[in-house]
């Protein structure tokens, strides 16, 4: 019975897609963008790249 949950939460562990990263690599390709992180630019997939404010470039 434990081997039948192992297997089972491997399998959808394995499921799971790594997320896309932008922004040399500082930021992470989403459909929307978390409520601490802000959209900089578009990735090349389409989605938002949402990065953390504090690796955005400063604005003059």
């Amino acid at each position: 019975m434990k081997f039948l949950l192992i297997l089972t939460v491997t399998l959808l562990l394995a499921q799971v897609t790594p997320a896309m990263k932008c922004w040399n690599n500082l930021g992470r390709c989403r459909e929307t963008c978390e409520q601490n992180e802000v959209f900089h630019i578009m990735c090349k997939n389409e989605g938002m790249c949402c990065i953390s404010p504090k690796h955005l470039p400063a604005r003059n």
